[in-house]
């Protein structure tokens, strides 16, 4: 393999590319981009992870941040998941596990003692790094006052990915090499062995030994010509529907947070991402509960209630599809899908872009191990291990987003009653969370359990949704966990626990109290004009 034709631009496009000539200069690499179809655009949100992928392509946040309207992100906040008018985070970085009696179990038991204490207070307890998001201050070199706090691990970006993929464009791909062709696909050639070639309406005709399909839901190359099967996830994530729009700061200073803001409506969820020069929105939405004009109304409605002053009527709005689930495989032959164009599960949990540059990492990897003198020469069994890897990653996430769906309690409409009612696999979901965070029974048996591990989501979004570990029924058949020792826990105990843990979130918050807001932080070392990076 010497020469790869990377088809489509935008964000996945131009990842892609950016990836493969930072990591393999030998190879030729040309992208095809249609001058005729627009760029989705959309995917403005990153979760934590995206760091590790920018430096295997040698680029830090102040390389890129002004150029493409870019923010800090150190949380996913949500609104009436679980129950109408609660909301709770989902903080990136990694909890404090230090003076824990039963590890995240101490705070089940605060819940227990305190059965007022909010939901939310499991991330506030656990999570140093939520200090900074609940009084909206930001700065990268915190490791010494915040425990577990690596700006590296724990800092993700919000950003105009139309702009990043610009970006990417100009200042990595074209300087590396990589040839720009614009043209539109007018005919595909497949033979046994594959995609043969591609021809452009320029009438020039394009052949290489491996094509990256980057086409977005249309998946011109792995669905349209090589006719991989397509693996529906609707079954478990209904939400294939979504109206998007960008919308003005009222009070920047205030709006400009931290964080993803997700909230839930009555037939689907509004994301509200903060850039630097406006907000990004979309209510994502089932068109089996609610047609598209009213999902419009509703949108609007909340619009207006959220942002008193401005006028829904005022703005565009930006009708997307969306395929939710995945093709059987998405290396087939000499083809490679990256992005839409290989599979989506929804905009919840900003997986669109992590599924991007995770399936680029495992790519890099396969072609690695395929490096020789004559070139890279990938295997059959490597494309089967590429798949199944990716495969995986993919369940793996899409079962934990179905799990924000699975816990809630409403029943005010007949989509969250449909949520509720609807059948999960929990055989995956236990799979999912085990092998995501490296701990043998992690999952749904820790569930059944009532006992959940510190690391990852999981127990993030299980507490938020009130899925307790201990409870009134543990406490009366008197089946409290044991201490150090293996002595039962007595009620004094407990409470011990639960004041000790009480303590954490002032201590941080104490810590960064003279930190600069997100805002000023933004407008010190990034925005500033006289700022050169």
């Amino acid at each position: 393999m010497k020469t790869v034709i990377i088809v489509g631009g935008g964000s996945a496009g131009w990842m892609t590319a950016s990836t493969l000539v930072k990591n393999f200069p030998e190879l030729n690499i040309s992208l095809i981009e249609s001058p005729n179809i627009p760029i989705s655009g959309v995917g403005e949100s990153t979760i934590a992870g995206i760091n590790e992928w920018m430096s295997l392509i040698g680029v830090e946040d102040k390389d890129f941040m002004k150029a493409t309207d870019a923010t800090y992100k150190l949380s996913i906040r949500f609104n009436n998941f679980y129950k109408k008018g609660e909301g709770f985070h989902y903080p990136f970085s990694f909890p404090y596990t230090a003076d824990t009696t039963l590890g995240a179990n101490d705070w089940h038991i605060k819940k227990m003692v305190y059965p007022e204490t909010p939901n939310s207070d499991y991330a506030d307890s656990f999570y140093s790094i939520m200090a900074l998001v609940n009084q909206n201050k930001f700065d990268k070199n915190l490791d010494y006052r915040l425990p577990y706090f690596t700006y590296g691990q724990s800092t993700a970006y919000h950003f105009d990915a139309t702009k990043f993929g610009i970006w990417l464009r100009d200042n990595i791909c074209l300087p590396g090499g990589v040839q720009h062709i614009k043209g539109e696909v007018i005919n595909v050639t497949t033979d046994e062995d594959g995609i043969q070639g591609i021809s452009l309406d320029t009438g020039m005709t394009y052949m290489a030994d491996l094509f990256i399909d980057c086409t977005g839901f249309k998946s011109l190359l792995l669905d349209k010509s090589v006719k991989e099967p397509f693996e529906s996830f609707t079954h478990m994530l209904p939400n294939n529907r979504a109206w998007a729009t960008r919308i003005p700061y009222g009070n920047k200073k205030e709006e400009l947070v931290t964080y993803t803001d997700s909230t839930a409506l009555g037939n689907g969820w509004v994301w509200r991402i903060p850039l630097w020069s406006r907000m990004g929105t979309g209510y994502v939405y089932s068109d089996k509960h609610i047609n598209p004009d009213n999902a419009l109304i509703e949108f609007k409605e909340h619009l207006k209630e959220k942002h008193p002053t401005l006028d829904p009527e005022s703005l565009e709005y930006k009708d997307l599809i969306m395929r939710v689930g995945i093709h059987e495989r998405t290396w087939v032959k000499n083809c490679v899908a990256i992005g839409l164009s290989a599979g989506f599960i929804e905009p919840l949990e900003s997986n669109g872009l992590y599924t991007v540059h995770k399936f680029l990492v495992e790519l890099c990897r396969t072609l690695l191990r395929s490096r020789s003198e004559k070139g890279l020469i990938v295997s059959q069994y490597d494309k089967t291990i590429y798949n199944t890897t990716t495969k995986k990653l993919f369940k793996e996430f899409a079962t934990f987003v179905a799990m924000h769906y699975a816990l809630t309690r409403r029943q005010d409409t007949q989509y969250w009653r449909d949520c509720m009612d609807r059948e999960y696999d929990l055989d995956p979901l236990n799979e999912n969370l085990s092998m995501i965070y490296g701990f043998r029974n992690f999952g749904i048996d820790r569930m059944i359990a009532r006992e959940f591990h510190l690391a990852g989501g999981f127990p993030c979004i299980a507490s938020g949704m009130g899925y307790n570990a201990v409870d009134e029924i543990v406490l009366k058949t008197n089946t409290l966990f044991t201490g150090p020792g293996g002595n039962p826990l007595t009620m004094e105990d407990c409470k011990k626990i639960a004041d000790k843990l009480s303590r954490n979130p002032k201590r941080w918050a104490d810590s960064v109290k003279n930190c600069l807001s997100h805002h000023d932080y933004l407008e010190t070392h990034i925005y500033r004009e006289d700022n050169n990076g």
